[in-house]
């Protein structure tokens, strides 16, 4: 039976019907899936739960597996699975089992302060609160090819730092200082439009707001440079927001969209699985 794409939103997004993630995937889903990732950036897969083993054998389909990032507590929290990050909320026995707690995730893209971020990312839904933390994604192609022609020039060719000292909820990294001027912030430094090598569309490539700088501007022009991209870019008509379920499986393209997470009651229990997909062309 062919694969059904069901869309999710005006902006982006498919719920894929008639596929079974825990299974092998055949020849002609495999292209399928591709082709409906590249043209819809956001591919989600309901009801069907997946051990560890089954979730990466699903996110290699996508490419290659690459290492999660760092965490604040400095060692990787599935040890049978370094390959997996777990983003919770919960404690046991005094540990934290997963990252980013149950506070808001601000608009970003993953691993941006890398020369070669993740193309991709994949959840899955373990445990979930009644309310909170769903995670909104937004189409940073449709945020650019909408931009004003005077930001367009005035962005043409420039170049940004991403911040690696902090993570999507503002937490320092481990080994990092605070930083006290944008100017030295370690991280790469990306082009602030980014051209898709399979489909040649051009998309914004903001990483996160805080701590980025426009390499070769003033601070102050930097900052109000920064600021009316990051306005623009987080328009509600360039987002889909997606409320999970238990056993849910997404997977987004993570340098063509920001995503961000809200915020949730921290004494309910939060797991998600998550793997990312090296990336495999320079951002340029």
């Amino acid at each position: 039976m062919a694969l059904e794409f069901v869309p999710l939103g005006e902006a982006l997004g498919v719920e894929v019907r008639g596929f079974d993630p825990s299974e092998p995937v055949n020849d002609t889903d495999h292209k399928a899936l591709h082709t409906a990732w590249r043209e819809h950036l956001v591919l989600v897969v309901r009801g069907h739960a997946l051990t560890d083993k089954q979730l990466i054998a699903f996110s290699e389909v996508f490419g290659e597996l690459d290492p999660p990032g760092p965490n604040p507590y400095g060692a990787p929290f599935l040890e049978e699975h370094p390959e997996l990050n777990v983003i919770s909320n919960v404690v046991e026995d005094g540990k934290h089992i997963g990252g980013l707690g149950a506070g808001e995730a601000v608009w970003h893209a993953d691993m941006t302060y890398q020369d070669l971020p993740p193309k991709a990312g994949v959840l899955h839904a373990l445990e979930l609160p009644d309310s909170g933390g769903d995670t909104y994604f937004a189409n940073m192609i449709e945020a650019y090819e909408s931009l004003p022609d005077d930001l367009k020039q005035r962005i043409e060719g420039r170049v940004a730092i991403h911040d690696g000292a902090h993570n999507s909820t503002g937490q320092l990294r481990k080994g990092y200082e605070e930083i006290t001027d944008v100017r030295q912030t370690p991280g790469a430094r990306h082009p602030l439009v980014r051209t898709d090598p399979d489909t040649g569309r051009k998309a914004l490539f903001l990483g996160r707001r805080p701590h980025s700088y426009i390499v070769g501007l003033e601070v102050e022009e930097s900052e109000a440079l920064l600021d009316a991209l990051w306005e623009h870019a987080a328009q509600p008509r360039f987002a889909y927001g997606h409320q999970w379920r238990v056993a849910d499986t997404l997977i987004w393209n993570n340098l063509s969209l920001l995503h961000r997470r809200d915020p949730f009651d921290n004494s309910v229990r939060r797991i998600m699985h998550r793997a990312q997909i090296s990336g495999d062309h320079p951002i340029n």
